[in-house]
C-alpha cells in the first residue's frame, strides 16, 4: 500500500507561498550589497596608503616661511587683480594660494580624530587669513583706487552656485589628496578661489564698508567650512578611521565634537540665507512673469539683497503694455517676501505672437554684441591714430573685414623697423584684427648681416622688416653688398613674395635700398 508523500507547497497559505517566492530576490540583494562593499573595501579603501596620505597632509598644514611667503604674494596680486578689475591677475593670485592646505587639514584631522592636527591647521588658517586680511586692507588703505569694481562685488555675497562649486570642487581636492593625483589641485584652487573673497575682506575692512566685509567674509567662510566637512565626509568615506591618530583620548573626542558643531553653525546660517534668496529670485521671477501676457519674456533680471529695500531692477519683452504692472508687482512682492521692495520695470512692446518676444529678445542681444563691437572698433581707432600722430578720421575702419589701416605722419628719429614695432604692439592687442600702419616717405638704408651658415639673427631681423616694408610701400627693393649673401637675401625675400633685384657690382655687406618704380 502506497502513502502519497504531500507537497510542501500544497501546505502553505498564499501569503506564505508570497514570502518564499520574494525570498532569492532578498537574498540576491543582499548578495549584491556584500559584493559592492567587500569590492570597496579591499579594490578601493585597501589601496589607499592611509598614512602617507595623512604624512603629505600634514606637511600642507606647516605654519612655514613658505605658506606665509605665498600667502601674502597671493593676497597682494588679488588685491590688484580686483582693484584693476583684470579677471588674468585675481586667476593668478588663486594659483599661488596655499590656504587650500590647511583648509583640508581641518577635514581630515576630523575624521581621524586627531586634536593636534586639528590645532595646527586651524594656526595655520587663522595666521593665513589674518594676515591676507591685513596686508590687502593695507594696500587698499595706500591705494588711489578704492572703487568697488565688478571683481568686487561679484564676491561680497554668497549664492547657491558658490555653494555647489566649493562642494564640487572639494570633491575633487579631496579625491586627488587621497588617490595621490596632486595635479588636480591646482585646478581645485582656481574653481574655489579663496584668497579673492579674503582680498575683499580687506578692501572692506580699509574702506569702512560693512556690506562689502561682511559678505566677503561670509563668502570666504561658507567656502572654508563646506570645503572642511567634504575633505571630512570624503576621508570617513575612504576608511580613514581614529585608529591612525597618534592620540584618541575622551578629550580630544570631545574638542574635535566641538569644533564640528562650530563649523557647522555658521554653514547652516549661510544655506539658510542662500535658501532664502534663492526661493527669493523664483517669487520674483514667477510675480513678473505672471503679471504679463504668456508671450511676455523677461529680457534681464537683478536683485540687489544687500540693499534696503530689496533693489529689483526688470526688463520685460511684452506684447502689451502693463500700465500699472509695477505698482502691483511692487506690492505681491512686499506681500509674499515680507521685505520692502523698490522695483524698476522696463517694458518694451513687440509684435504679437508667440516667438515675437523670443526673436526681440535676440535681436537685443546682436544689438548688445553690436554696441560692444562699436565701442571696440572706436578704441582702436583712437589708439592708431595716437601712435601714428593723426587725427581719428584719418584711420580707416572696416568692421565686416576686421581691418583698420592708418598712414603714420613722420616720427622724429623713427626708422621703418620703429614703424614695424608700432603696428606689432597694437596688433598685438587685436588677434581677430589685420593691422595695417604705412609708415611715410622713411629712406630704407637696412643692413643685413650674414654669417657663415646664412643670415644672423640681426640679419633675420632685418630681412623681416624689409619684407613688412615692402608690404606697406609701393616701391620695389634693391640689394647692394657680396653679391653671393645678396643672392641668398632675395632668394629669401622672394620666397616671401617681395619684389627685389640684386646690385651685381656691390660689395661688403648686404644692405636694403629702395629702387626706383619698374616700368
Amino acid at each position: 500500500m502506497s502513502t502519497d508523500i504531500p507537497n510542501p507547497n500544497e501546505t502553505l497559505s498564499q501569503e506564505e507561498k508570497e514570502a518564499t517566492a520574494v525570498r532569492p530576490a532578498r537574498s540576491s540583494f543582499g548578495s549584491v550589497k556584500f559584493s559592492l562593499l567587500r569590492w570597496w573595501m579591499r579594490d578601493v579603501v585597501g589601496t589607499v596608503n592611509q598614512s602617507r596620505v595623512i604624512e603629505k597632509r600634514r606637511e600642507d598644514c606647516l605654519l612655514s616661511e613658505r605658506y606665509l611667503f605665498m600667502t601674502a604674494m597671493s593676497a597682494g596680486i588679488a588685491v590688484l587683480g580686483l582693484l584693476l578689475s583684470s579677471p588674468a591677475v585675481v586667476i593668478g593670485a588663486m594659483l599661488l594660494s596655499p590656504l587650500m592646505g590647511p583648509i583640508m587639514g581641518l577635514g581630515f584631522a576630523l575624521a581621524i580624530g586627531d586634536y593636534l592636527w586639528l590645532k595646527q591647521s586651524a594656526r595655520s588658517l587663522a595666521w593665513g587669513s589674518v594676515m591676507g586680511i591685513g596686508l590687502t586692507a593695507g594696500l587698499v588703505y595706500m591705494s588711489p583706487i578704492q572703487t568697488i569694481t565688478p571683481e568686487i562685488a561679484a564676491r561680497t555675497q554668497p549664492n547657491l552656485f558658490d555653494l555647489f562649486v566649493a562642494l564640487f570642487s572639494a570633491l575633487a581636492g579631496a579625491y586627488a589628496m587621497i588617490r595621490g593625483r596632486e595635479g588636480t589641485i591646482v585646478g581645485v584652487a582656481i574653481a574655489t578661489a579663496l584668497m579673492p573673497p579674503l582680498a575683499v575682506v580687506g578692501f572692506g575692512l580699509a574702506t569702512w564698508n560693512w556690506t562689502v566685509f561682511s559678505g566677503a567674509l561670509l563668502l570666504y567662510v561658507t567656502n572654508l567650512i563646506t570645503i572642511a566637512l567634504t575633505a571630512w565626509g570624503m576621508a570617513r568615506l575612504y576608511g580613514f578611521k581614529t585608529t591612525l591618530s597618534a592620540r584618541n583620548t575622551l578629550f580630544q573626542n570631545i574638542a574635535v565634537a566641538v569644533v564640528f558643531v562650530g563649523l557647522a553653525v555658521p554653514l547652516a546660517y549661510s544655506l539658510q540665507q542662500i535658501a532664502w534668496q534663492t526661493n527669493a529670485q523664483r517669487i520674483v521671477r514667477s510675480e513678473i512673469q505672471e503679471s504679463f501676457d504668456k508671450n511676455s519674456i523677461i529680457d534681464s533680471l537683478n536683485i540687489e539683497f544687500a540693499t534696503d529695500p530689496i533693489a529689483v531692477t526688470a526688463a520685460m519683452l511684452t506684447p502689451r503694455i502693463e500700465t500699472d504692472a509695477e505698482v502691483e508687482i511692487e506690492r505681491a512682492l512686499e506681500d509674499r517676501l515680507s521685505r520692502p521692495i523698490e522695483l524698476t520695470l522696463t517694458q518694451y512692446q513687440v509684435a504679437t505672437g508667440a516667438t515675437a518676444a523670443e526673436q526681440a529678445q535676440l535681436s537685443a542681444a546682436r544689438a548688445s554684441e553690436e554696441a560692444v563691437a562699436v565701442e571696440r572698433a572706436d578704441d582702436l581707432a583712437k589708439r592708431l591714430a595716437l601712435v601714428a600722430g593723426v587725427d581719428i578720421e584719418d584711420v580707416t575702419v572696416d568692421r565686416s573685414r576686421r581691418r583698420a589701416t592708418v598712414r603714420s605722419e613722420r616720427l622724429d628719429g623713427a626708422s621703418l623697423a620703429a614703424y614695424r614695432t608700432l603696428e606689432m604692439r597694437i596688433a598685438a592687442t587685436e588677434p581677430e584684427w589685420t593691422i595695417e600702419l604705412l609708415p611715410p616717405a622713411v629712406a630704407l638704408d637696412l643692413e643685413i648681416p650674414f654669417g657663415d651658415d646664412g643670415p644672423t639673427v640681426e640679419g633675420t631681423r632685418a630681412l623681416s622688416v624689409v619684407q613688412w616694408a615692402s608690404s606697406r610701400v609701393d616701391l620695389p627693393i634693391q640689394l647692394v653688398g657680396n653679391a653671393a649673401d645678396a643672392a641668398a637675401a632675395a632668394e629669401i625675400l622672394g620666397t616671401r613674395g617681395v619684389d627685389v633685384s640684386v646690385v651685381r657690382n656691390g660689395s661688403g655687406r648686404v644692405r636694403a635700398e629702395w629702387a626706383q618704380p619698374r616700368d
